[in-house]
């Protein structure tokens, strides 16, 4: 261990000390971990979810199922049978949407269908009432 003993000179002045006191530094440093420490268990806790116990019931019966089919020049077929025109698709999708539990309606557009076709059919039924409505067939569209 070395010590400052001064210049050599007989001065009464201090010496000037160039070394910075890292004490305080060090003490808020770890004042500043502890806080971290505290609050990270804090951010940490999980979501609470009311998850349903046991397994759902079975459904009571099948769903019904009505299949809109829209062939490649625009016309449409309802569960296989053509429909004459946009009225009478309208009329039986209004009687699909007024029944207590409505059918399922699947449309199935043919790849080479415009879109106008399909976006005819998709506003009626949104307009009518229709709300279990899905569109099947899509994997034609993979390329």
């Amino acid at each position: 261990m070395g010590m400052n003993v001064g210049s050599g000179s007989g001065s009464s002045e201090p010496e000037v000390m160039l070394d910075i006191n890292t004490t305080p530094l060090i003490d808020v440093m770890l004042v500043l971990i502890i806080m971290l420490i505290i609050t990270i268990p804090i951010q940490l806790h999980t979501v609470n979810l009311n998850m349903p116990a046991g397994n759902p019931p079975p459904p009571t019966k099948e769903p019904v199922v009505v299949t809109i089919d829209i062939d490649f020049d625009g016309t449409v077929l309802w569960n296989g049978e053509a429909l004459p025109d946009k009225a009478t698709l309208e009329a039986r999708l209004a009687q699909a949407a007024a029944e207590p539990d409505q059918p399922e309606v699947h449309i199935r557009p043919n790849k080479l269908v415009e879109y106008k076709s399909v976006a005819m059919v998709l506003a009626s039924a949104q307009r009518l009432g229709v709300t279990k409505l899905g569109m099947v067939g899509n994997e034609q569209f993979v390329k």
